[in-house]
């Protein structure tokens, strides 16, 4: 068991990250990175036929959130360790990536060394965290966000958001005034203390609010 190397598979959209890693642990005598992918549907579709270790997942990812890609993968293969690798420092998303099953949340200015120690401790069956990862989840922020009171019309409208709807889309859809929905748009953005509707979004998602529909 001590000769064996762990399995790691990286997952991120930038080629420089993955090839700096791969070269990281070329020499290493505990790690092998055995595959890279940068998208979250390519990931899904490895780990249907292959066993890996430990994934190293980024947040954001072209085509998926990468916390929602982690449940999916612990879905398919409970015994995976997922750790986040990431510069996304809120602790809203560090907090959801462990509910959805990460074995642990590294950001990517970590050290080399503290980075196969948490990968050695994830292995093991630990949840990791790198040092400033832990400063973050310890200190709760007045601005961290909780789940905001919605109307049932803010759900509804929230949803159609969602899906990429128009306001005048919405409008037609729920018979009301675009001028209503905006309204109503603005409204959500402020209790979501969200900056436009991309933000929103990946917000409802982190707060798992877009799971059933209103």
């Amino acid at each position: 068991m001590e000769n064996k190397k762990i399995n790691i598979v990286i997952v991120d959209d930038h080629p420089i990250v993955i090839e700096g890693l791969k070269r990281m642990f070329s020499n290493h005598l505990h790690f092998t990175v055995s595959e890279s992918f940068t998208t979250g549907s390519e990931i899904i579709n490895f780990i249907q036929h292959h066993k890996v270790d430990i994934i190293l997942l980024d947040i954001t990812l072209p085509d998926a959130n990468g916390a929602e890609i982690c449940r999916e993968i612990k879905k398919i293969s409970p015994a995976t360790a997922v750790i986040m690798f990431s510069n996304r420092s809120e602790r809203s998303i560090i907090m959801q990536s462990v509910q959805n099953g990460a074995s642990g949340y590294i950001l990517k200015n970590t050290s080399i060394d503290e980075l196969a120690a948490c990968l050695q401790g994830a292995y093991s069956g630990n949840i990791v965290f790198c040092n400033e990862t832990k400063q973050i989840i310890s200190k709760p922020s007045p601005h961290d966000h909780t789940v905001p009171r919605l109307t049932k019309r803010e759900k509804q409208i929230l949803h159609l958001v969602a899906e990429g709807k128009t306001s005048i889309m919405i409008a037609d859809e729920l018979f009301l005034s675009p001028l209503t929905v905006d309204t109503h748009r603005k409204n959500l953005l402020q209790k979501f203390q969200a900056k436009n509707s991309t933000e929103l979004i990946n917000l409802a998602l982190q707060l798992n609010m877009l799971e059933n529909t209103p």
